[in-house]
């Protein structure tokens, strides 16, 4: 019986300049954003992009009451009632789940802790404290 090969997908880069720039992860700006959650689809695409955000968000419940904080854990299920996020709350030590079902609105309020901490920022500021006779903290340690 003969042997099926496979290939990978795309084309084979021969060429190393080629392969000097890999394409990265963008971030989005969400800092600040209100989405609209009218839809379960647009709930479920917006609780994806909080729970990959760097920073606190603020739940609307539909009973009113807010609870703003960090989401750490989503448990996806079929339906809404047994979907839930989990998250720290901003004013208090303890962790708590909120049911997508429970959720009427949703907005990105806290600051974005990763934003503006690119590679490029990095290297900018390591270069300028280099230049400025700075120690830049990339300095290796003494062997005894």
């Amino acid at each position: 019986m003969p042997q099926e090969t496979k290939s990978m997908p795309g084309p084979l880069v021969t060429n190393p300049d080629e392969l000097e720039h890999a394409p990265g992860f963008v971030h989005e700006k969400l800092e600040g954003w209100v989405p609209t959650v009218a839809t379960e689809e647009e709930l479920r695409v917006a609780l994806e992009k909080a729970f990959d955000y760097r920073g606190d968000v603020t739940i609307t419940k539909k009973d009113g009451t807010t609870v703003e904080g960090y989401i750490f854990d989503r448990r996806t299920g079929k339906g809404l009632a047994d979907s839930a996020v989990r998250l720290f709350p901003k004013d208090r030590d303890e962790k708590i789940s909120v049911p997508y079902e429970q959720i009427a609105a949703l907005a990105f309020s806290g600051k974005d802790t990763a934003a503006g901490k690119s590679w490029e920022t990095w290297l900018k500021k390591y270069q300028e404290q280099k230049a400025a006779g700075q120690k830049t903290g990339l300095e290796a340690e003494k062997l005894d």
